[in-house]
């Protein structure tokens, strides 16, 4: 097992930069359709109601069911600005914006309603918490195995393929959950004490002035 770690990490890490690109273009979109949707639910009833619908729709959606909805759908030859585009891929990205533009919605609301009220402190919270919604995209886009697109998972089981004992398969296995079990206790960490760190500043403005 140790010894295919060296040819296995390389392929592995940019699996995982291509989560990280689904990751951040889904969260684009969601922050794109989501803000005005947010704006739109706190607004007046013709434009919040709606809205609300459509957002209860998207939060409902199973990504899963909705990636393979959208392959049904799509045309198997796409081409966005000159560029051609995997249909699998872009089903994926759409799938989990449909999760984004709902998340982005409902928290970019409460973000709103705090500004409204004078409450800055929650207000600046949405800032940790789209940071939450990238790493949680970041672990959905693995679904894109499913399609075949080279992201960490898919990588992971074509090596786990090509080991003949079924104990180096699993010890496979066992080293990526460690390995995303350890980054994502770190950014949650992270996460956390940011927005710690946002209240206690915010907390002390009023007795510094």
């Amino acid at each position: 097992m140790i010894e295919i770690l060296p040819g296995f990490l390389p392929v592995f890490l940019a699996g995982l930069v291509v989560n990280l690109e689904i990751a951040a273009t889904s969260l684009a979109i969601g922050l794109a359709a989501g803000l005005p949707l947010a704006l739109a639910l706190g607004g007046r009833r013709l434009a919040a109601v709606p809205a609300g619908q459509l957002v209860g729709l998207m939060r409902a959606a199973p990504s899963f069911v909705v990636m393979f909805f959208l392959l049904n759908i799509l045309p198997r030859e796409m081409e966005i600005a000159g560029h051609a585009v995997q249909t699998g891929l872009l089903a994926v990205i759409l799938a989990n914006a449909a999760y984004a533009v709902a998340y982005i919605a409902d928290n970019g609301l409460v973000a709103l309603r705090a500004l409204r009220a004078g409450d800055v402190a929650a207000a600046v919270l949405f800032l940790p918490n789209v940071t939450r919604a990238f790493f949680v995209l970041t672990l959905a886009s693995s679904m894109a195995a499913a399609v075949g697109t080279p992201e960490a998972i898919f990588v992971t089981l074509r090596q786990a393929e090509r080991l003949p004992a079924l104990g180096d398969q699993v010890m496979l296995f066992v080293f990526v959950m460690l390995f995303f079990g350890a980054v994502l206790q770190t950014v949650f960490a992270l996460i956390n004490a940011v927005r710690a760190a946002i209240l206690h500043r915010l907390a002390r403005r009023p007795a510094a002035a």
